[in-house]
C-alpha cells in the first residue's frame, strides 16, 4: 500500500488575522508571510505532539508514528533541539525592552 501523506490542516479550519507591527530599522523584520508561516508549522507540530501523545497513551492507533535511531549518529550526541515557545518569548521581550 502506498505510504500514507502527512497533512497539516489549520486549527477549525480558519486562518488566524495577522496585524502588521511596526519594527525599526535596527530590529529584525519579519514579514507577514514569515510569522504565518511559523505559527501554522507551530500549530501543526502541536496537532501532532498530541496525537504522539495520544498514540503512545493506547488512545489512537492510526496516529503518528516517532521514528527513532536503532544506532544514533555520535556527532549529534550533544544536539539540543531549539525551544520555539521560548524563543518567540525571548522576541517578543526584546520588541517590548526596545519599545520602552
Amino acid at each position: 500500500s502506498p505510504a500514507q501523506k502527512l497533512v497539516f490542516n489549520r486549527v477549525n479550519g480558519k486562518r488566524q488575522q495577522v496585524l502588521p507591527q511596526h519594527v525599526t530599522a535596527s530590529e529584525e523584520s519579519y514579514t507577514l508571510a514569515h510569522e504565518e508561516n511559523v505559527r501554522f508549522v507551530y500549530e501543526a507540530w502541536q496537532q501532532v505532539e498530541q496525537q504522539l501523545d495520544g498514540s503512545q497513551r493506547g488512545e489512537n492507533v492510526c496516529g503518528p508514528v516517532q521514528y527513532v535511531e536503532k544506532t544514533p549518529n555520535p556527532g549529534l550526541k550533544n544536539f539540543v533541539p531549539i525551544d520555539l515557545e521560548e524563543w518567540w518569548a525571548q522576541q517578543f521581550l526584546a520588541k517590548i525592552e526596545n519599545c520602552s
